[in-house]
């Protein structure tokens, strides 16, 4: 084999199956890798052959089953501070050296897998612009670029000017082939507010959101004595900023000892520890409440359960929608808006009911009512919504477009690469 002049790394002349590079933006909770992780397993299912590997940040990825021709690559982690700045996770470095080594981590796995698509989660230059040398060398490769955005983004004031600081609409007309928006058009458009040449709304496709399924393998994990009766399984996803569920649900079983329906809620790998042993102590003294601290499975518990309290990140809205779960949306408002923006449109539809302490206090009785109201809730499946979990589906079409367009790609490398 030929060595490629910019790697060192053998030049590849040809090989069987496609191969789908996917960076997980994840610098706070587990949102980005579970959505990572349900594009890069329906690829491999439906193109067999195929290898898809993740780049991600995440602290508890290891934690996750992937399917086979499923690998990732963990760079070193950055975590969100509660004034909303950033910092190394583990690293005794500063904030700007973690940044530059994930960046040239993240080219040389580029160089040296030669993906035929790139797929760039929610960010179009990645954190602090360090997906950026590698969409220059794989645009220059002939690489397809391919920008993955949730349904919601943010309110428009706050997402324009944040994206013009970051460059990030520049970089999307610049480099990407296309972008795929995981939601419907008719629910929310998260790109509206940028007015993008016409060239590049050309370019989008609303996939409709990503259904979800139970993984083939049951948890290993042992389910409370409380998950053999219907229960409300309440989850705040990675658990990091999911306080304030926590809290206004327990004081809802505290103030009123007539709610029949028990609940199991469930931490999160992130939630503080002080907080956690407080919420422990106070969950003890209620015979109707039980707690776990993290399920990598979480598809299985949320299959059991009768109903589900949540803050509406986008990973759970989706289980909530494929196991048609009743659902209440109980949204957190800081430090962005697209769980409210989420929760209004998705009550608007007829798809959940939504909770929210924007208007009214947030007190024990109103979690209880709304607890209780759940058992006569509309199931999300008396809602038609054409297309409205295809999302998958979607996404595997396009990316057999892509694949089966692409051109030979190690000569296309070395061209680059000289």
């Amino acid at each position: 084999m030929e060595p490629n002049t910019e790697t060192g790394l053998p030049l590849v002349k040809s090989r069987s199956g496609a191969r789908v590079l996917i960076y997980s933006h994840d610098t706070f909770g587990l949102g980005h890798l579970r959505r990572s992780r349900a594009l890069a397993n329906a690829i491999v299912e439906a193109q067999p052959g195929t290898s898809v590997i993740i780049i991600s940040g995440s602290p508890v990825i290891g934690n996750f089953e992937f399917e086979s021709g499923v690998d990732y690559i963990r760079i070193p982690g950055v975590t969100k501070l509660h004034d909303g700045d950033y910092r190394s996770l583990n690293l005794n470095v500063s904030l700007d050296e973690a940044v530059g080594l994930r960046q040239a981590l993240i080219l040389q796995a580029a160089k040296a897998f030669q993906p035929d698509v790139f797929i760039v989660d929610k960010e179009p230059t990645g954190f602090r612009g360090e997906v950026v040398p590698a969409l220059d060398y794989l645009k220059a490769a002939g690489c397809k670029l391919v920008l993955g955005i949730r349904d919601v983004m943010d309110e428009p004031a706050l997402l324009v000017p944040e994206w013009e600081r970051k460059g990030a609409k520049t970089a999307l007309i610049r480099y990407y082939d296309e972008i795929w928006v995981y939601g419907l058009k008719d629910v929310y458009q998260p790109l509206k507010a940028l007015d993008l040449p016409q060239d590049v709304e050309n370019r989008i496709t609303y996939t409709g959101y990503l259904r979800r399924d139970v993984p083939p393998t049951p948890s290993l994990t042992k389910y409370p004595k409380i998950t053999k009766q219907p229960f409300i399984l309440v989850t705040t996803g990675g658990g990091g900023d999911g306080d304030d569920l926590i809290d206004w649900v327990i004081s809802a079983y505290e103030a009123d000892a007539d709610l029949d329906q028990p609940a199991l809620i469930l931490f999160g790998p992130f939630i503080d520890r002080d907080k956690r042993r407080s919420f422990v102590e106070r969950i003890a003294k209620q015979p109707k409440l039980d707690v776990m601290s993290f399920d990598n499975k979480i598809e299985w518990l949320m299959k059991k359960a009768d109903a589900v309290v949540a803050m509406g990140g986008y990973n759970t809205f989706c289980e909530a929608l494929s196991f048609d779960k009743r659902t209440l949306i109980v949204p957190r408002t800081r430090p962005r808006l697209e769980q409210y923006i989420r929760a209004v449109e998705a009550e608007r539809l007829g798809l959940v009911c939504m909770l929210s302490d924007c208007k009214e206090p947030r007190t024990p009785e109103r979690m209880a009512a709304a607890l209780r109201s759940l058992s006569s809730q509309a199931r999300p499946s008396e809602v038609v919504i054409p297309g409205l979990l295809d999302g998958l589906d979607r996404v595997r079409k396009r990316l057999k477009v892509l694949t089966e367009s692409r051109p030979q790609f190690a000569p296309a490398y070395h061209q680059a690469a000289e």
